[in-house]
């Protein structure tokens, strides 16, 4: 029992001694005063009463003229903060004094963690908010207004920021609520791009197979050897027109969701086997051998399908674009990364080739879409232009990056590099 508990106690058996031996006193001179026995009992009843209510009651130790410390409250109700956390969009708090109140989960990626208590000055590196804040501060009415990150995705978002009504008089909390329209944004340039791409890139293919057409029911109308030779260009022009949309719509469908990381694992050695497995007979075709380093597994961080996606689109480029009867050479290696705390660096997959080479200030432009080095070669071999312009977007939503190196005459070596899974205990 600690010092302060035998003290009280000891008070409490004094004031017990007291009130009994008062009792009793009352009680015998009650009865010596000749009272009936039911008023005594109702006496006696009524004092108990007083008696346990009195010690029941919670008393102030310190005596009447001590003063205790207030409870410190929180800022903002536990309830209250249960119901804000819940929110998908981003929420803040500030004080008439602009200090952060509240920030929910969604907010981290704005202010980051530990943000309660600090000037919203010091935790956003936002300007057109800090600049909307402070108009706020200085009386100004509810604003809303759109700003963007560009890094390491471009992001846009639209911010309502005012103050919350109070009936006392005195200035009321500032309320920060952040919309992400980057998926209606993206939405609308996608559109308006796939437009622009699909009407200029399907052009010269329909021009191609209106005119062959119009042969067809012309002068060629009677020739068998015309009308097959025609038909087969037709054909490959029809074809061409299909893998175009299928690129442009897998394109689109990538770029719509490039501002979302994914969050999975996946085995990038195995990954690149299959990949290379289904391009085998395209490489018999040309007689060329696609040769895959040995290589432990390797756990990236990424989507399962958009890799394979990257690895068939480069692997099949080096079939493409390489020397006849020549090799395709993938291999793999971990280098580490500056700044990771969790020890896992990066993964890197190479794909060399042994054909022509490329131009060196060709090389920033490959990832263009509908950008090709050689144009008549690229169409025979039943290119779109858009085979590395995925490449990029793909890579760009894992965070990752694609290095290119060439040499005229020798080949050319494109290097995909990956965040690698973090490094489990």
């Amino acid at each position: 029992m600690s010092d302060s508990s035998r003290a009280d106690a000891k008070v409490w058996r004094i004031d017990a001694l007291i009130a009994a031996a008062a009792a009793v006193l009352i009680l015998v001179g009650a009865a010596m005063a000749g009272l009936a026995p039911g008023f005594l009992a109702v006496l006696a009843a009524l004092f108990i009463s007083g008696f346990g209510l009195y010690f029941a009651a919670p008393r102030n130790r310190q005596g009447v003229g001590a003063r205790t410390e207030p409870q410190a409250q929180p800022l903002l109700p536990d309830a209250a903060r249960q119901v804000l956390e819940c929110l998908d969009d981003p929420l803040l708090l500030l004080d008439p004094g602009g200090r952060v109140i509240f920030a929910n989960r969604a907010a981290g990626a704005f202010v980051g963690a530990g943000s309660e208590r600090k000037h919203i000055s010091a935790v956003l590196r936002t300007p057109e908010l800090l600049e909307a804040v402070e108009r706020i501060l200085d009386g100004a009415d509810s604003e809303n207004i759109a700003f963007s990150i560009p890094v390491p995705v471009q992001r846009h978002y639209e911010a309502s920021v005012g103050r919350i009504g109070s009936t006392s008089g005195q200035p009321s909390p500032i309320l920060i609520q952040v919309r992400d329209l980057t998926a209606t944004r993206r939405a609308e340039e996608l559109r308006a791009d796939f437009v622009a791409n699909a009407s200029h890139e399907l052009r010269t293919p329909l021009a191609a197979v209106s005119g062959f057409i119009d042969t067809l029911r012309g002068h060629a109308k009677n020739d068998p050897e015309a009308r097959e030779r025609f038909l087969e260009i037709m054909n490959q022009e029809a074809r061409r027109m299909r893998r175009l949309i299928d690129d442009l719509l897998s394109l689109t469908r990538i770029e719509l969701n490039e501002h979302n990381p994914p969050a999975g694992t996946v085995d990038v050695v195995a990954l690149v086997r299959d990949a290379a497995l289904a391009l085998a007979p395209l490489a018999h075709a040309d007689g060329i051998v696609v040769s895959i380093a040995s290589a432990p597994p390797h756990s990236v961080v990424g989507d399962k399908d958009e890799l394979t996606q990257v690895f068939q689109n480069l692997i099949h480029n080096a079939i493409k674009y390489g020397r006849d009867n020549g090799e395709v050479r993938v291999r793999f290696g971990r280098v580490t990364a500056e700044g990771k705390r969790d020890g896992a660096g990066q993964i890197f997959v190479a794909v060399e080739d042994e054909g022509e080479g490329i131009p060196r200030e060709a090389i920033p432009r490959l990832t263009e879409r509908f950008y090709r080095v050689d144009v008549k070669r690229s169409r025979e071999r039943g290119g779109t232009g858009l085979g590395l312009a995925i490449v990029k977007h793909i890579l760009n939503r894992h965070h990752a990056r694609l290095q290119v190196e060439s040499t005229l005459g020798t080949g050319s070596t494109f290097t995909v590099f990956l965040p690698a899974a973090p490094v489990t205990s």
